[in-house]
């Protein structure tokens, strides 16, 4: 028989397949805290039988594993997860595969709005392997035991939530301590972590603190007194002994009155617990009635007297009823808000107003709240540092108004806006031409036109072609989006001098559209950065 010519293939309209042999696979894993016992659901059993899954279907190639640990399954504001969205998003993915549905999740709403639209409308394919689910063989009655199985799985989340809360207060009114964390003062038994013990290291910061406290000590002295002592925070001690795990949570290792303010607050200190100060309702932790807190006594040893304590604790409330009877006007709109530093310690600036004049200033807030004498600069009053800024603006418009012709010719030459246009086109034609190239060479390898060999040969090659084209196609619309978006930037602020020369006034919006930073030192000497300077200079220069 005679061989088939293999030149002027045409491409055969019939029903759409796939360009790739292989179906782009996404592992997706998921364990729950409640989940941890259970050996079944375990990320290596989970990662075991999706393996084997993916072993017996030779056209599913792994892409990736997207593993969410110790998150429940009732959110799907889960790392992972949203990681994988974005590679669906991007394109990289054809089909995800989970143990089951409970691992997709948990929220009969959210996991449905997954399966019948998300993943449909991206064209995935999803298959939980033990429910013997998979979206592009469903049977009959599968939709029906979807729905079913995903109400089971919330109402079996919603379960284990009530028994997790439930054993948990049962155990607060034992007079177990059930936080993950020890309280500043004290560490966990190690014979028993629902039991705390004295910590030599820290309750005699705690002691003094009350003692400084009940002595007349403002909460403001008493940070500044730890920081000269050079006593870690709370939370510095905390991430230091392994207590904190994230260093988001530590700050800045500097004692402030609000840390030193909660650890007076506390009774734990006295020897007894007070615990379930707070609930859960709609997934928002909210503070419960005083009256339904559960207080357990002597359950471990004091650091404090209770006669200190309620010392402490009519201070505390003498000064808020003193702090309530100030008469209250609220202060105007801070401009500067993010924007204004110190240029001798680099911490922001904050805003006063004068009680008596009623004027506002800018300040260092160092030597009253971190260290005495620790920072030289002054103050500087707010309608001099508006001036200020004024009069520097009004000679920066001069520079702008130079190179406005200039980059506005440039951002409006059509030639070299219709070329990158044009060139955008061309590639666009040309990774088009070459995908339904690519359809037609895999039809010819399903009727045996071309063996393999040859189809794996030049499918590379006509990949290869595909890649090079998107990646030069994303290049120049990256490159036309940056140049309009500059332009655009540009222009915002040249419509926010306008309205600042023709007003005379400052705005938020102005200011956070013209200046990037200001920094005041000592004889109140301000240098402005504003967002223009530069910023089209490489093309003014290119243009010029």
């Amino acid at each position: 028989m005679a061989r088939k010519s293999r030149k002027n293939i045409a491409v055969i309209n019939e029903p759409e397949i796939k360009t790739s042999i292989y179906i782009r696979t996404a592992q997706y894993i998921r364990l729950s805290v409640e989940d941890s016992h259970n050996k079944g659901n375990s990320i290596e059993n989970q990662k075991l039988i999706l393996d084997d899954y993916i072993a017996q279907h030779p056209n599913m190639k792994p892409t990736g594993t997207y593993i969410d640990n110790g998150i429940s399954g009732t959110t799907f504001k889960r790392p992972e997860f949203q990681r994988m969205l974005d590679d669906i998003n991007a394109g990289s993915i054809d089909c995800v595969i989970a143990k089951d549905l409970s691992r997709l999740g948990r929220n009969i709403i959210d996991t449905g709005f997954y399966i019948e639209r998300f993943f449909p409308e991206h064209k995935i394919r999803f298959i939980a392997v033990n429910d013997d689910i998979d979206t592009d063989n469903l049977k009959s009655n599968d939709s029906l035991m979807i729905c079913l199985k995903n109400i089971i799985n919330e109402a079996y989340a919603l379960d284990i939530g009530k028994k997790i809360k439930t054993q948990a207060r049962q155990a607060m009114h034992e007079g177990q301590y059930v936080s993950a964390r020890p309280r500043y003062g004290y560490l966990k038994d190690p014979n028993d972590c629902h039991k705390l013990i004295v910590n030599p290291e820290t309750a005699p910061v705690v002691k003094m603190i009350f003692e400084w406290f009940v002595g007349g000590m403002s909460t403001n002295e008493i940070a500044l007194q730890l920081v000269a002592r050079n006593i870690p925070t709370p939370s510095v001690y905390g991430y230091n002994k392994g207590y904190i795990t994230s260093k988001k949570s530590v700050g800045q290792n500097s004692w402030v009155s609000r840390t030193v303010r909660n650890i007076l607050e506390q009774e734990i200190y006295t020897g007894k617990l007070v615990q379930g100060k707070t609930d859960t309702i709609a997934k928002k932790q909210l503070p419960r009635d005083k009256s339904k807190w559960i207080v357990v006594e002597n359950t471990h040893e004091a650091i404090i007297s209770q006669e200190l304590f309620d010392k402490a604790q009519e201070r505390l409330q003498a000064l808020k009823n003193k702090s309530k009877q100030k008469t209250i006007i609220p202060y105007t709109e801070n401009i500067f808000k993010g924007k204004i530093f110190c240029g001798h310690c680099g911490r922001s600036l904050h805003r006063h107003r004068d009680s008596r004049s009623g004027k506002y200033h800018f300040y260092c807030l160092t030597n009253q709240r971190y260290k005495r004498g620790g920072c030289e600069n002054g103050i500087i009053y707010e309608d001099e540092l508006l001036q200020v800024i004024m009069a520097s603006l009004k000679a920066q418009a001069d520079v702008l108004i130079e190179n406005k012709d200039i980059f506005a010719a440039s951002i409006q030459d059509q030639p070299k806006t219709a070329e990158i246009t044009m060139e955008i086109k061309r590639l666009k034609t040309f990774i088009s031409q070459n995908q339904n190239f690519l359809s037609s060479l895999y039809e010819n390898l399903v009727y045996g036109i071309i063996s393999p060999e040859e189809y794996q040969t030049m499918r590379k090659d006509y990949g290869e072609k595909i890649s090079d084209a998107v990646k030069k196609m994303h290049d120049a619309e990256n490159k036309k989006k940056a140049f309009e978006q500059e332009y655009n930037r540009y222009r915002e602020m040249d419509r926010a001098l306008e309205l600042l020369f023709d007003s005379g006034k400052f705005t938020k919006e102005i200011i956070d559209k013209l200046i990037s930073k200001i920094v005041t030192y000592k004889g109140k000497r301000v240098e402005i950065t504003y967002n223009f300077e530069n910023e089209f200079e490489s093309e003014v220069q290119t243009n010029g």
